[in-house]
């Protein structure tokens, strides 16, 4: 058995009661616990991630002059710079080279971390050379290096959202949730390619979302749009699946036709597949027996759908207050733990006309799923 993260405090216990809204779900088990594994003060964290050896990796976006830095690692609950001070000190004139607004952190099969930076501080637009993803060999924790996103792939008002890494076929699939779209990327040769970014699959849909009870709107009213977000890849590397946050609709593709070049526009969108409707998620992760789990904002909890089986009801793995916004997913080594972020982000200014109601600390909980 592969070490995990010691935990900080006492169980929380989530009594998992079949949910009442109009989607049903049922209870993966009677009761699961919630552990917390770190607090972090006011740094409100979105992506996590977990080494082979048991190490975990957060991130924080820029979304907030309270930043002090982008990526860290936990340990024993407490997080440090990772993978130096330097590259997480920010510096405008230094966007290249330095973490602007870092969103995702993935470990990949090679044990490698990967950093991906969308550079958007504030959601206020692209810094001009800002883009890019960063790969750290965590045996070393040496950087190897930095593959750049131009306007082209990422555009001013992209939000390079999370990825998924194809080690065998060397590929990267990530999603755009600012404008809506998919990119990919050959790990090979650096080839990058915008794809579906006219397709539906790849849009937010009309229907409003609750987080917590609350309507998600913005200062003038209008209901947010957040495009392709949450995004997994199956065991295989054969299937992407993807979802916009604010939508109810759960797509996939074939990979080999992501990977084509050929295959014009209208092609590819034709080879889309919708696969189920769920609850809007904000992160998806897919186990080794390709399980598919999904953070389900309405209901504060996350959930496990078989694609094989998508017109059965998903299951609740865990829910409780606790998850506040469940944002990110991660499994531990021995697939016997699930990381879970919680992001408040319903409680920011952007949806309270002006008024920071996220409370601290921010945390990172972790379940079972033995």
């Amino acid at each position: 058995m592969k070490a995990v993260l010691p935990v900080l405090a006492v169980a929380c216990v989530v009594h998992c009661a079949p949910t009442t809204t109009s989607q049903t779900t049922n209870t993966e088990h009677s009761e699961k616990k919630l552990e917390m594994v770190g607090e972090f003060g006011d740094q409100q964290a979105t992506g996590v991630a977990a080494a082979k050896n048991g190490r975990v990796f957060v991130n924080f976006p820029r979304w907030s002059d309270k930043v002090r830095y982008s990526v860290a690692e936990v340990t024993s609950g407490k997080v440090t710079p990772f993978p130096d001070e330097v590259r997480n000190t920010w510096d405008p004139a230094s966007a290249a080279d330095r973490f602007v607004c870092v969103q995702s952190v993935v470990v990949d099969s090679a044990d490698h971390l990967w950093i991906l930076d969308p550079a958007s501080p504030m959601f206020q637009g692209v810094v001009p050379g800002g883009a890019k993803m960063v790969e750290v060999d965590l045996a070393t924790n040496a950087v190897l290096r930095t593959i750049r996103f131009g306007a082209d792939i990422a555009p001013t008002k992209s939000y390079l959202n999370d990825v998924r890494f194809d080690r065998e076929r060397r590929f990267a699939y990530l999603t755009d949730s600012g404008l809506g779209a998919i990119v990919v990327v050959d790990l090979a040769n650096g080839t990058q390619r915008r794809l579906l970014a006219e397709h539906p699959s790849t849009k937010a849909e009309k229907e409003p979302v609750s987080v917590a009870g609350q309507t998600l709107v913005v200062a003038n009213g209008d209901r947010p749009q957040v495009h392709a977000d949450g995004i997994a890849l199956d065991p295989t590397g054969t299937w992407l699946y993807w979802h916009a946050l604010t939508g109810r609709s759960l797509y996939r593709a074939k990979t080999a036709d992501l990977r084509d070049a050929s295959l014009t526009p209208d092609a590819l969108g034709a080879r889309v597949e919708l696969v189920a409707k769920t609850h809007p998620p904000d992160g998806m992760e897919m186990d080794a027996s390709g399980q598919l789990f999904l953070t389900d904002l309405e209901d504060s909890a996350v959930v496990r759908l078989d694609p094989n089986a998508p017109a059965a009801a998903p299951r609740i793995v865990a829910r409780g207050p606790q998850l506040d916004w469940p944002d990110s997913l991660a499994f531990s080594p021995d697939g016997n733990y699930l990381y879970i972020t919680a992001s408040q982000i319903e409680h920011a200014p952007r949806f309270n006309q002006g008024v920071d109601r996220r409370t601290e600390p921010y945390r990172l909980w972790r379940v079972s799923l033995k």
